[in-house]
């Protein structure tokens, strides 16, 4: 079967942040310079939704806030598979883990099976949706990206070990968040970072979630606030 790579795909993208107000960080790395999305550039963790993901047991779920504003303009029973996608791919591509200590029920799928090893079962809980993102069309791949912010302190382990993190993204490090555009960075994660800067110590997810649309027509710039019509 031929996989239309053009097509938007849904997506999860974690934020994690630590230090509170007073000397907030982020925690990035630098995509390859043969990546065909966005090489070279320095991003959060984050990737496509598999198909798997609306099955992976989580030991808590999102803040009913959160799934309330994913289900806005959206297919609806998408937040339990975006919120299991973010903690995969932070354990992915930095080798951290958001979950608590647990049993997997059954067989972990491979993707998750490394987790599952190590005595921990996601936990979605602490996770703020904060931000979404359709990719422009013209680009080599196209998203619908579900940006999450989370506290460090939901991590488990050391939040300076990368040692089990694959090789996708290099130069893995906390950046201070007032330094952070001194780096090589995609135009939608700038737009981020501001929101990020303004929630910095905020334990609550936000009421209002800003949405960059794109589409072949026209690139709009919405917020979903309980008030958008559902699909």
């Amino acid at each position: 079967m031929t996989i239309d790579k053009t097509a938007i795909r849904d997506a999860a993208t974690v934020i994690v942040l630590r230090g509170g107000a007073e000397n907030p960080q982020v925690l990035m790395g630098q995509r390859g310079s043969k990546a065909a999305f966005m090489p070279d550039k320095f991003v959060f963790p984050g990737g496509a939704v598999d198909p798997g993901d609306s099955d992976i047991p989580l030991i808590a779920p999102l803040p009913a806030l959160c799934q309330d504003r994913l289900c806005e303009d959206s297919t609806p029973n998408l937040s339990a598979a975006l919120a299991a996608a973010t903690i995969r791919e932070l354990w992915e591509e930095a080798g951290l883990i958001i979950g608590r200590p647990g049993v997997w029920p059954g067989i972990a799928p491979p993707d998750w099976a490394s987790f599952a090893e190590r005595g921990f079962v996601p936990d979605a809980s602490g996770l703020q949706f904060v931000f979404r993102a359709i990719t422009p069309p013209g680009r080599p791949r196209r998203f619908d990206a579900r940006f999450f912010l989370v506290d460090a302190t939901h991590l488990a382990g050391d939040p300076d070990d990368f040692s089990a993190a694959c090789e996708e993204l290099s130069h893995l490090q906390w950046i201070p968040l007032s330094e952070a555009r001194q780096f090589d960075l995609p135009f939608i994660t700038e737009v981020v970072l501001a929101e990020v800067a303004a929630r910095a110590g905020n334990p609550a997810p936000p009421v209002s979630i800003p949405f960059y649309r794109n589409d072949d027509e026209e690139s709009l710039f919405l917020r979903l606030n309980g008030t958008t019509p559902r699909q």
